[in-house]
């Protein structure tokens, strides 16, 4: 539990209690203004879960309704979903997005690809080891990057070990968490269908 800070006292940046007569004016108004500013988030924070959580119950519902129609029960995930007004000006549209990992066949496969790689070194076109060196790159997080692995299984090599990596790479894919995403488009002047954002970012 948070400390009770003593009447006449304020915590500054380091932990410490200093009399409110040692703040300056400045530093008393700065401190109410961003207090006063971050209730008001809060508040809306709130709102907005409270409408995202609605209108998926909402939105859900109406599903229920058309299962119901032709006598359905739906079950499982439920995405991928457009709900548009009559002229077709306005949609609701869930979106289910999969993030994917990779699983222990991912070290066999790459094992596998260094050992055709040390093979291919004198023959091999400098351009497609980069390539595939690149592809197991790691990035600042220390993760890897989903496509540039997958792309590998594009590319035609007539050798059995690359065939059984590429067995490997697709054996490893996991699906790490599935997100349900909740979108509100409207036609614009020129026709397009746009996004009504209700991300802070993007309005």
């Amino acid at each position: 539990m948070m400390k009770q800070i003593p009447d006449g006292y304020m915590k500054d940046r380091k932990g410490r209690l200093v009399p409110v007569t040692q703040v300056s004016a400045y530093d008393l108004e700065m401190d109410t203004f961003v207090r006063a500013q971050i209730i008001k988030a809060r508040e809306i924070n709130e709102n907005l879960k409270a409408f995202k959580t609605k209108t998926f119950d909402e939105c859900y519902a109406w599903l229920d309704l058309v299962a119901e129609k032709y006598q359905r029960t739906l079950g499982g995930q439920k995405g991928n979903i457009t709900f548009s007004t009559f002229d077709g000006a306005e949609q609701i549209r869930i979106s289910v997005q999969d993030s994917l990992t990779f699983g222990p066949e991912l070290q066999i496969a790459k094992d596998i690809i260094d050992e055709c790689l040390s093979e291919w070194a004198k023959g091999a076109n400098e351009n497609l080891q980069a390539l595939i060196t690149d592809a197991f790159e790691v990035d600042k997080e220390g993760q890897l990057n989903t496509a540039r692995i997958l792309s590998l299984r594009r590319i035609k090599i007539n050798d059995p070990r690359w065939l059984q990596a590429m067995e490997a790479i697709a054996d490893s894919l996991q699906v790490a968490v599935s997100k349900t995403y909740l979108n509100f488009r409207e036609q614009a002047d020129d026709g397009r269908m746009v996004h009504i954002p209700l991300d802070i970012a993007g309005v």
